[in-house]
C-alpha cells in the first residue's frame, strides 16, 4: 500500500507496472486531512474473438492477457486442449483491447452452436448466458479428486500475500494461486476480476505443463458457482477460497466431485465438501 511517510506510492515489480496507474488522493486519518499518491488498478475492456467472430468482452486487469485467452478458451469449454488454440494476437483499440485467438474448425463450429454473447463485468461471470439450461454445463466428474490436508491449505495461506505484488499496491485485484499438494505456490495470477484470476491461472498452469491432479487451486476471492464449474471444467479437483462458498458452489462441487474449502484464515478454515472425510 501506500508509503504515508514520504506520500509516495511503493514501487511497482517490473511485472505489474502495466498494470496499475498513479493517482493523486486526499486521505482522511483521525481528524486530519493530507494530500498523497497512491497507485490505482487497471480495468479496461478486454474482447475476445475467435477465428474473427466477437465472443465476450470482460473488464479485466492488462496483464497476463495470453493466459488469459488460453485459461478462458479451456474453462469455458471452447476448445478442449491447448494445442486446439493455435495463436492469440492482443490489438489496441482506442475504446480497449481485443484478444484474437485462431481455434480449429471443429471448436468454431462447435462454438457457433451455442452462440453465448457475454457482456462480463468485474465479479460477473454468467452474463450473457442464453437460458438458464446453459448455466449447467455437461461437464464430466472429477474422479477420485485428492483431498487438501489441513498442513497444506496453511501452508497456502501463509505464502498468498507474497504471490500477490499488485493486491498489496492497489489493494483492487484478486488471486489465483496453483498448489503443489503440500502447499507450495508454484505460479498465481491476478486481476481485478476473480474469475479473470483464475482463468489467466488457468492458462499460466497449462502451458507450464503443470498437473491439475497433483493440487489444489487457492483464490483470494469468495467460491462461487462459476469459479467451482470453471476448476471442475479442467479437471482441478480442489479449491480453496479465503472467503465464503456460495450454495450454489457447494451443489456444483458435491455434483462435479470437486473439493471445497472456505473461510480459509491464519489457523483456520471449513471443509465445505470433500471427497474423503480423512483427509
Amino acid at each position: 500500500m501506500t508509503n504515508k511517510d514520504n506520500s509516495k506510492p511503493m514501487a511497482l515489480p517490473k511485472k505489474v507496472q502495466n498494470a496499475a496507474q498513479k493517482a493523486a488522493v486526499e486521505c482522511w486519518q483521525e481528524g486530519t486531512t493530507h494530500q498523497q499518491q497512491d497507485w490505482v488498478a487497471e480495468e479496461v475492456p478486454v474482447a475476445l474473438s475467435y477465428n474473427g467472430i466477437s465472443h465476450a468482452v470482460m473488464m479485466a486487469t492488462p496483464m497476463d492477457l495470453e493466459d488469459f485467452a488460453l485459461g478462458f478458451s479451456l474453462s469455458e469449454g471452447i476448445v478442449d486442449s491447448a494445442d486446439e488454440a493455435y495463436d492469440c494476437q492482443q490489438v489496441t483499440h482506442a475504446d480497449g483491447l481485443e484478444l484474437q485467438i485462431r481455434i480449429a474448425t471443429r471448436q468454431q463450429n462447435r462454438l457457433q452452436q451455442r452462440r453465448r454473447n457475454l457482456q462480463g463485468r468485474t465479479g460477473c461471470g454468467l452474463c450473457g448466458v442464453e437460458s438458464l439450461q446453459q448455466m449447467q454445463r455437461d461437464i464430466a466428474p472429477i474422479k477420485n479428486a485428492v483431498p487438501v490436508s489441513e498442513s497444506a491449505v496453511q501452508a497456502a495461506l501463509q505464502q498468498l500475500p507474497n504471490w500477490q505484488p499488485l493486491r498489496a499496491a492497489t489493494g483492487a485485484c484478486h488471486g489465483a494461486a496453483w498448489c503443489s499438494a503440500d502447499g507450495e505456490i508454484i505460479v498465481s495470477r491476478e486481476d481485478v476480476g476473480r474469475h479473470n484470476a483464475l482463468d489467466k491461472l488457468i492458462g499460466a498452469a497449462v502451458k507450464s505443463g503443470l498437473r491439475f491432479d497433483a493440487g489444489f487451486v487457492m483464490v483470494s476471492s469468495r467460491a462461487s458457482f462459476e469459479m467451482v464449474q470453471k476448476a471442475a471444467a479442467v479437471g482441478i479437483g480442489s479449491v480453496v477460497a479465503v472467503s465464503a462458498p456460495t450454495s450454489l458452489a457447494l451443489t456444483c462441487a458435491q455434483r462435479y466431485g470437486v473439493n471445497l474449502i472456505g473461510f480459509a484464515r491464519p489457523g483456520r478454515h471449513c471443509r465445505y465438501h470433500s471427497t474423503d472425510a480423512s483427509p
